[in-house]
């Protein structure tokens, strides 16, 4: 769970997260990435993790973003299966289990929450839902992925699978989902969508996204083609 000032709830979060978690009758690990916060978030995941020991504090010593966030996470995890899930808790951390259900049901490697999944209950403002659609065209022409939401905040993995993936990604921000998706279909693995449910939390309707990050995600994503089209990079 990457977290970047979210000292106000992460605290809730992360305790809500654990009592879920604990339904599911399964060894977990909680890793909670502050990526370099400059409010009290290394704090308050502090003082959850001294209520129970499963929820685990891995830091960033300065902002680098979500991608790298999630890199450093995975490098201190222990487990075989891998969730990638958003600290803000849009997404409610109970449909991580409809995700290992999906993986299972369908011999797949990887399971990712979509938001355009007809069974979607999205409740999203118009011009981020305009954004997405117009992100989602441009990754269908520049890589043909039969994946329709490579940016929702909820993924899982199979541990192996990002073991051979992990070393050869260079993107440290927002574009660093399409990167790895783009990556495991390259290599053949299997991916499924999911029907997930989100319920937009942020006082402004873009969130946290501006114009900088728009203009990131679309450089980053040209570099992505460029690595994997032209110099061949990721066959290395």
């Amino acid at each position: 769970m990457p977290a970047y000032n979210e000292g106000g709830r992460i605290y809730n979060n992360l305790l809500k997260s654990y009592e879920i978690f604990k339904k599911f009758r399964f060894p977990f690990e909680i890793l909670v990435i502050d990526d370099g916060s400059s409010d009290n978030t290394k704090e308050e995941i502090k003082k959850a993790a001294l209520c129970h020991s499963e929820i685990k504090l891995v830091e960033n010593k300065t902002n680098q973003g979500k991608g790298f966030a999630l890199k450093n996470g995975f490098s201190n995890a222990t487990g075989n299966i891998i969730i990638f899930l958003d600290s803000d808790l849009e997404i409610d951390p109970f449909q991580v289990g409809n995700l290992l259900k999906a993986m299972r049901d369908n011999n797949a490697e990887i399971a990712v929450g979509s938001k355009r999944h007809s069974k979607s209950n999205v409740d999203y403002p118009l011009r981020r839902k305009i954004l997405s659609v117009g992100y989602y065209i441009l990754i269908r022409l520049m890589f043909n992925l039969p994946v329709k939401d490579t940016q929702s905040g909820i993924k899982a993995f199979r541990r192996d699978v990002l073991d051979k993936i992990f070393p050869m990604i260079l993107c440290k921000k927002y574009a660093f989902d399409v990167e790895i998706l783009a990556n495991a279909i390259r290599r053949g693995y299997k991916i499924v969508e999911v029907p997930i449910k989100i319920v937009f939390s942020r006082k402004n309707n873009m969130g946290r996204i501006k114009i900088k990050d728009i203009t990131d995600i679309w450089i980053d994503t040209l570099a992505i083609w460029y690595r994997m089209k032209l110099i061949k990079y990721y066959d290395k």
